[in-house]
């Protein structure tokens, strides 16, 4: 069923479950408005895949990163083999010693620390979990070492400054922008917060933080998500799934943020931002699935739809 409240009756079911408890409601919008800030919600979400770093349009590579020595540059035959245009032969050598990652350059590899100094001597890259960044630059392309929560996995993630992808991308479509998507949320808190483990796309696992979950009301019934949320987190991210994955969105995993709850325990989840995951966008990814809980029992024609033709 398509879920939209336009009536009087339709309403009433919403705001008044089995419970009889009542249910807030949100205040309404321009629809005018609302649509123009979805708009510009899109534009900067397009803007956001196709610039660097963290744009997966431009990943060119993900590699694991065993214990030891690991080389890298346009030799085909290293272990990790960099386009020719971009390295030497031979750039540097990365050696992990459990969590650590230090980066020893070859001579005149010509690699900087990004906006910064020559990397000339052995140096520690901290990964992008550590809220210290290392970011290094070979030419056009930029390197970080990538890491994902609850896992002891690092990887060497790629990506290039001057990827065509920046000119010629285009977001997927997405449904309508529809206010009655808009959804007041209670969160209910757990007594502790709970750690999920759930499978990413490269057959791994990786583990969030889960303080509890929210509750919502659609379609006549209820329905609850289980929010992550790291202690300093500032909102909720999502992982969902739902039956329009068999037609029309990404078939694996949708994303969504929410806002934290007021002090009440209310917040607003918004279904028209639900998001496609970084690996429809590039095979370069380590994308985490939604849990069992996540699955919800009703269609969600809102937020971003899967592309009409593969990305890559």
């Amino acid at each position: 069923m398509i879920f939209r409240m336009a009536t009087a009756a339709l309403a009433a079911v919403m705001l008044v479950g089995c419970s009889g408890e009542e249910w807030p409601e949100l205040p309404p919008v321009d629809v005018a408005v609302f649509a123009a800030e979805h708009a510009e919600w899109r534009a900067n979400r397009r803007d956001r895949l196709v610039t660097p770093p963290s744009g997966p349009l431009l990943w060119i590579g993900l590699w694991e990163l065993e214990q030891g020595a690991t080389q890298f540059g346009s030799d085909p035959n290293l272990p990790i083999a960099l386009p020719s245009a971009n390295a030497p032969s031979l750039a540097g050598t990365l050696h992990r010693s459990l969590q650590e990652v230090r980066l020893e350059p070859a001579p005149g590899a010509g690699m900087n620390i990004q906006d910064g100094d020559p990397v000339t001597d052995l140096i520690v890259m901290e990964n992008d979990r550590s809220g210290n960044t290392t970011y290094v630059e070979l030419g056009s392309l930029g390197m970080r070492v990538h890491a994902e929560p609850g896992t002891d996995r690092l990887w060497l993630r790629v990506w290039d400054t001057e990827h065509a992808a920046q000119d010629t991308f285009a977001l997927p479509e997405s449904f309508p922008v529809d206010p009655d998507w808009r959804v007041r949320a209670r969160f209910e808190p757990y007594d502790e917060p709970i750690t999920l483990t759930v499978p990413d796309v490269t057959a791994g696992t990786v583990q969030f933080r889960v303080p509890g979950e929210l509750r919502f009301r659609a379609d006549g019934r209820e329905h609850t998500l289980m929010a992550t949320a790291g202690e300093t987190a500032r909102s909720f991210f999502i992982m969902m799934w739902d039956s329009t994955a068999t037609t029309e969105t990404y078939q694996a995993v949708r994303y969504m943020r929410v806002e934290l709850p007021d002090e009440d325990g209310w917040t607003v989840i918004d279904f028209n931002r639900a998001y496609n995951p970084p690996c429809v966008f590039s095979p370069f990814s380590v994308c985490s699935l939604p849990p069992r809980e996540n699955r919800l029992q009703l269609p969600v024609t809102a937020g971003e739809k899967r592309p009409a033709v593969p990305v890559y």
